[in-house]
């Protein structure tokens, strides 16, 4: 991990097109900026955690569906033979 220190209105760049700013600190609270293209997804840690696992469980719930059509195939498929 890459740890730095900025004041307020101070910035790093990463990769060239984005921007954090630190706004303000005000007692443990520091407000940043970001500045990126509308193509990179920015989330809070929490939030992207969520939707991570939101995925997982909706790739866990295709795979049943999927393995349960399977399964409802073959046994047609065997059904009209």
């Amino acid at each position: 991990m890459l740890v730095l220190s900025r004041k307020v209105g101070e910035s790093i760049v990463i990769q060239d097109e984005i921007e954090v700013t630190v706004l303000a600190v005000e007692g443990d609270t520091v407000r940043i900026g970001i500045q990126a293209p509308k193509s990179v997804g920015i989330y809070r840690k929490e939030v992207y955690a969520t939707i991570q696992e939101s995925n997982r469980n909706s790739i866990a719930d295709q795979d049943s569906s999927l393995s349960s059509l399977k399964e409802w195939l073959s046994m047609n498929s065997n059904n009209k033979k």
